[in-house]
């Protein structure tokens, strides 16, 4: 199977000993494999996929000028896999309690139903209009009770599992090094 250009994202990042750091936050005195990464290159990732398909590839390219500068690859690699893990991980729960909530909502408007459906029509008598109108409202108020759990679970699910597929997506991109002058000479 052949990957059409569109279906990869490369995300092109430059390491050496000057803009190593521009990565991460500067105020985060931990080793640059566990540092916060900093806003603009939070940005510059977000802009790079947003593009990205569901059968999208993403790849890093890591490019570095003499050997030297290599050693910052795989500390940069590890943070950014490191931070879209504490992502995805946040995210699945944000997921989870979506879900909860929504089920519990739902839970709670079929007894609603439940109770207005069986216990309230018991106690008008059938021969009376009354009756009808009532039954008529009570039909009306079910159906507005349960849309709004029924349309949060059947819809708006959607884009949580998006957001987890591209965190994954982001955490097991290939990682690629790339020596800047052999890849002038190769052109």
């Amino acid at each position: 199977m052949t990957q059409s250009l569109d279906k990869r994202i490369n995300i092109f990042l430059t390491v050496d000993q000057y803009t190593i750091y521009n990565y991460f936050n500067s105020h985060d005195p931990a080793p640059l494999y566990k540092r916060q990464l900093g806003h603009e290159f939070q940005q510059y990732i977000a802009n790079s996929i947003e593009d990205a398909k569901r059968y999208s590839v993403i790849r890093y390219k890591v490019i570095y000028a003499n050997d030297s500068d290599k050693r910052f690859a795989e500390p940069l690699i590890t943070a950014i896999r490191r931070h879209f893990t504490i992502k995805k991980s946040l995210k699945q729960n944000e997921f989870q309690k979506f879900k909860k909530r929504n089920f519990i909502l739902l839970g709670i408007s079929l007894s609603i139903v439940m109770f207005c459906q069986g216990v309230l029509p018991s106690l008008l008598n059938y021969e009376h209009r009354l009756h009808t109108a009532f039954s008529n409202a009570l039909d009306v108020f079910s159906w507005v009770i349960l849309w709004k759990p029924i349309d949060k679970l059947i819809f708006q699910w959607n884009p949580y599992l998006k957001e987890i597929a591209m965190l994954d997506k982001l955490i097991n991109a290939d990682a690629l090094t790339i020596d800047k002058h052999k890849e002038k000479v190769m052109n």
